[in-house]
């Protein structure tokens, strides 16, 4: 899968953290956290995390200008399975998409201006793909 990038930026992610013996859960909240604090960093105002509805979950809600931005998080430690954004496939596409729509109609904002990133982490390198999808 290609993404589209439109804009690109990276990071290190400084911090060692032992995930040995760690459950895909407390990775993925692992890595959902150095996501927060990375896109902090690049001006996104935080709205929501692991924002749930019956058909699925969007990891990070933000702000970034007039834009609300549904933000898919994809960490892996290496690349042996190739490279975390890929990994959103059209399925998971879709399904994010059904769960920002359900975001929508709950805040009740026609006017909302949406876009859908993507952050993938790997190899202790943060990347974030902007407009992705």
């Amino acid at each position: 899968m290609t993404l589209k990038l439109f804009s690109r930026f990276s990071s290190k992610a400084n911090e060692k953290h032992n995930l040995k013996n760690k459950s895909k859960k407390e990775i993925g909240d692992y890595g959902e956290k150095l996501a927060v604090k990375f896109l902090k960093k690049q001006g996104y105002k935080i709205l929501s995390t692991n924002y749930k509805v019956k058909y699925g979950e969007i990891d990070i809600i933000a702000k970034d200008g007039l834009f609300t931005v549904f933000i898919e998080v994809k960490y892996r430690s290496k690349k042996l399975y190739g490279l975390p954004s890929e990994a959103v496939d059209k399925h998971k596409q879709n399904k994010i998409k059904y769960v920002a729509s359900q975001y929508v109609l709950s805040h009740q904002d026609d006017n909302l201006l949406m876009r859908f990133d993507v952050v993938q982490i790997t190899d202790g390198k943060i990347e974030l793909f902007k407009s992705a999808f």
